[in-house]
């Protein structure tokens, strides 16, 4: 049973190639909850158990977290701060395409969202894009969605290669665009900061 508190509810796009879109949708949702609301942020394709929004956001008041995506293996020792982020990538879906699990994990976690929508007055769908980039969840199954969601329902796409027919539907879009990134200088992620 929805508990709806707004008037009304929008539908905001983060998307573009630079740094902040899961951050802007982060800050938005701990907003919402700071008011009483409750939101349910939904991560796709991540599933980093070390990042400093999911050590957070676990045991948030009126924030539900869910991730589905690959983990690191060195997540607990990266969590203490003993090791960093060495830039592997194996918790990323690379060149060769989602894996059977990939798809197996998103596409369960997208039906679980769909099971969940009357529930919550603000949703994040973050890295949506790239579920569709790797034809995991197709537009359309999005456009369906956004088009028959609850009125008074928030919802908050990211990523970047955001569909135009998604953007068509957005009341709200930011693009994100690189102007200089640490990366260029060969800075890697950094532990409280980036992760």
């Amino acid at each position: 049973m929805s508990i709806n508190k707004l008037s009304r509810g929008l539908i905001q796009v983060y998307t573009g190639d630079g740094k902040g879109k899961t951050t802007a949708a982060l800050g938005q949702s701990i907003r919402a909850a700071g008011h009483g609301l409750k939101v349910l942020f939904v991560q796709f394709i991540k599933g980093n158990s070390f990042t400093g929004e999911f050590l957070f956001l676990k045991n948030s008041q009126n924030i539900t977290f869910w991730q589905f995506g690959r983990d690191c293996v060195y997540s607990s020792g990266i969590r203490e701060n003993i090791v960093e982020c060495n830039n592997c990538y194996e918790c990323f879906i690379g060149k060769e395409g989602p894996s059977e699990m990939d798809i197996k994990v998103v596409r369960g976690g997208w039906e679980r969202v769909k099971s969940v929508i009357e529930d919550y007055d603000l949703i994040v769908l973050d890295e949506i894009s790239l579920a569709i980039f790797y034809k995991i969840i197709s537009a359309e199954e999005i456009i369906e969605f956004l088009k028959n969601k609850p009125e008074k329902l928030e919802i908050i796409l990211t990523g970047r290669y955001m569909p135009e027919a998604i953007m068509d539907l957005a009341d709200l879009i930011t693009e994100m665009k690189e102007v200089r990134h640490p990366y260029s200088k060969g800075i890697s992620a950094r532990w409280g900061i980036d992760y």
